[in-house]
């Protein structure tokens, strides 16, 4: 699974983000740049290393050899969560997993070399496996 390697802060402060904050449109990476399909985010959440590895084994299962495959996100935002059954209070819970948030029009995967019917197929398995609605994109 992604993570990134080494973190200048091994624990965020929780982003107290307003409903309209999160589904303000995303301003980067909002365009298909290195293939020629690409599967955009069409409501906001954050999404773990973990549903990013599951789409991305879908995309390339379903596209085949000869698919050049681009993972657009990276999670490097750290989730904290207490242990089961601790008490309230004695600090902040310890980094359990990463994640990316995900804005409206964001690009998450890009596949190239497979006809068009293979490329929708296959995003559209990525987008299932993903908890934003997406739509697949074409250059």
């Amino acid at each position: 699974m992604l993570f990134p390697k080494k973190v200048k802060h091994r624990k965020w402060q929780t982003a107290r983000l307003s409903k309209a904050k999160l589904e303000r449109p995303e301003t980067r990476g909002i365009t298909v740049s290195f293939g020629s399909f690409g599967l955009k985010a069409e409501t906001p959440s954050r999404v773990t290393a973990a549903q990013i590895e599951a789409a991305r084994r879908a995309m390339t299962r379903a596209a085949g050899k000869t698919a050049k495959v681009w993972v657009r996100i990276f999670p490097d935002r750290p989730v904290t969560q207490k242990a089961a059954e601790v008490p309230m209070g004695k600090g902040k819970g310890d980094p359990e997993r990463y994640v990316f948030e995900v804005r409206p029009g964001r690009i998450l995967f890009e596949v190239d070399g497979v006809t068009e019917a293979i490329a929708r197929e296959s995003l559209r398995k990525a987008g299932t496996k993903l908890p934003v609605k997406t739509r697949v994109v074409a250059r």
